[in-house]
Parts: structure tokens; sequence; C-alpha cells
């Protein structure tokens, strides 16, 4: 939806791609209309423009907690970023915004207006969607794979434990057994009758 759109400055869709073109000669490309990333990540809000005159360029953004303008600026002049954004925000000649370090809040509707010294404008929308990575999930598995390694490391010292025990038990029995044999067999001599 056009943001104070004169009468007579329709709007048109020139193309799938996300090229717009309103009748007065001003073009918006939007090549990525959604973009994913996670807090602290620096994202890029592509676009393209074109017009016949010099153009201002002006970026708002629409989340559930208002709306805000990030940035105005005329090709080759002035350019007037909100105090919010101040640090954060990178202009670039072609119409693209990027946002440094961005945050939960950052999430929403960027809207790209282009106006045209004449009067006619244009404009593009890039839907931002940001995830949070979830530290206490990847504290739990770190813990639990640290907990497994050592109740498998104490399983092992077990085991190994057990199977130096069972030869030293099967080295006795052995040793024993052959000291009873020997006695066995001494007997059976001495008593051996003979016929």
């Amino acid at each position: 939806m056009p943001v104070n759109q004169p009468e007579g400055a329709r709007v048109t869709l020139g193309n799938a791609a996300g090229k717009r073109e309103a009748p007065g000669g001003v073009s918006l490309v939007v090549p990525q209309a959604n973009i994913n990333a996670t807090v602290a990540q620096n994202i890029l809000l592509s676009v393209e423009y074109s017009c016949r005159g010099v153009a201002t360029i002006e970026w708002k953004h629409v989340s559930s907690w208002g709306t805000t303008k990030i940035v105005e600026w005329k090709s080759g002049n002035y350019v007037n970023i909100s105090t919010v954004y101040k640090d954060r925000v990178t202009t670039f000649e072609n119409g693209s915004i990027q946002l440094l370090n961005v945050g939960m809040r950052d999430a929403g509707y960027y809207f790209i207006t282009v106006t045209e010294e004449y009067g006619t404008n244009t404009y593009g929308t890039i839907i931002v969607n940001v995830y949070e990575i979830i530290y206490e999930d990847l504290h739990f598995v770190a813990v639990l794979f640290s907990f497994l390694a050592a109740v498998s490391a104490i399983l092992i010292c077990f085991m190994w434990l057990c199977n130096k025990s069972l030869h030293l038990f099967q080295k006795k029995t052995a040793h024993k057994l052959t000291g009873i044999s020997l006695r066995m067999q001494s007997r059976y001599r001495v008593f051996k009758p003979e016929f």
C-alpha cells in the first residue's frame, strides 16, 4: 500500500520478480521479500530503484511495537537516520539498507517508499523474521553429553576392574585346583592298592 501517494499515481506490479513501476517512471525491485536472521546478525534489506529525476528514499519498520521511521535520504544528498537506528544502519545508493546487530524487536515489516521529485512514488515490502538461539537448550545438551561421557568412563573403569578381578580369581582358582589335583594324585599313589 502506498504511503502518501498522490492521486493518479497508481502503482502496478510489473512482474513476478518483485518489480514495481509507477506511471511517472519510478521502478523498484525487491529481490528477497523474506529474510530470516538470528539475533546479533547483520542483515541487508536489498532493493534496486530507478527513476528519471532525483528520488527520496524512505524506510519504515512496522511491528507489534509500532511504526518507526528508520531513515530518509535523497539520492546524492543528505541522509536522515532516526536516533533509534543511528549506529545500526548503513545506506546504499541503490536504496538498500543494512541493519547491524539485529534483535527480536527488529522482526516485522520493512516498507520502502521511493518518491520521485515530480511526486510519483512506488513502494516495496520486506518481511524480516528474527530467531533467538536458545542457549539454555545448548547448555542442557552440553551438560547431558558431559554427564553421559562421565558415566560411560566410570562404567568402562568398572568393567576393567571386574575383568582384572575375574582373571585374578581364575588364576587363584586354577592354582588351588592344581594344588588339589597334585595332592589327590599323591594320595592316590600312596593309597593305591596293588593287585
